[in-house]
């Protein structure tokens, strides 16, 4: 047992540090950190200054807004797409609807730069290289399947008897799925849509390749670092960490293992 608290504390340190730091160096004066050979571990003084600085003289909003619409753009197409996808595949017998599973989510291992490239090229012709549509479309190809399975999961916890029940009692397929279906998975669909707005939202790979022009928020953070605007770069990192924090908290009550495990009766 007391190895168990003792894991749980350096784990807890590990993920946490870096935001620590991150912290510090925000509200830190300049000398004190990135103008210090040997940056503390402890606040020596607070300021303000470093945030105004960066947000005045650096274009944060843009990326910032990008990011915003590609993700929540993802979430929704996941779950247009997830949703009857995923009901599908759990009114399939066992044998039928793991093998497909498999394969969309055999998707996810192939590495990300050898997809952008040639859809990149793609892209220009059709006129969506370096737009909010098209990068949300690049990035669908990985989050699907896993909303995907995710939903098709919590579809298949619920019993089939409350669809017969439906049937029996004169409901359409329409509101079936309206008034009894959705509701009771209501919190698996949730979950692939946070997971998928997540992914999105910190995704880089394909933000670089397909929209180098107007970037997205991870990629302006990380050109930042390029060009040496280490200020600018930690307050947006910083501020790029708000939204996940909120949204989660926010929808942690539906973040339960049953839920993202994903399933296939037989």
């Amino acid at each position: 047992m007391k190895f168990g608290y003792i894991a749980v504390i350096i784990f807890s340190i590990y993920f946490l540090l870096p935001l620590y730091i991150l912290v510090m160096i925000a509200f830190s004066p300049a000398k004190y950190t990135i103008g210090s050979l040997y940056p503390p571990l402890t606040f020596k003084a607070f300021t303000l200054n470093n945030l105004i600085y960066a947000f005045t003289q650096y274009d944060f909003l843009h990326p910032f807004i990008k990011s915003l619409s590609v993700a929540t753009l993802v979430g929704i197409m996941g779950l247009a797409l997830g949703i009857p996808a995923g009901y599908g595949l759990s009114r399939l017998p066992g044998r039928i609807a793991y093998p497909i599973l498999v394969l969309l989510l055999i998707t996810n291992m192939i590495p990300g730069i050898v997809v952008a490239i040639p859809i990149s090229a793609e892209f220009i012709r059709l006129h969506l290289f370096d737009t909010i549509p098209g990068l949300a479309l690049v990035q669908e190809l990985i989050t699907l399947p896993l909303a995907t399975f995710i939903i098709q999961g919590t579809f298949s916890a619920i019993p089939r008897e409350i669809e017969y029940q439906a049937r029996i009692d004169g409901a359409s397929t329409l509101s079936y799925f309206k008034n009894v279906l959705i509701p009771s998975a209501l919190p698996g669909i949730v979950s692939a849509f946070l997971i998928s707005w997540m992914f999105s939202w910190d995704e880089f790979t394909y933000a670089v390749i397909i929209s180098p022009i107007h970037p997205t928020l991870p990629v302006e953070i990380y050109l930042n670092i390029t060009r040496g605007n280490e200020l600018a770069a930690v307050a947006f990192s910083l501020v790029f960490t708000i939204p996940v924090i909120i949204l989660t908290l926010f929808l942690q009550k539906y973040l339960k293992g049953e839920y993202l495990a994903g399933g296939v009766k037989a």
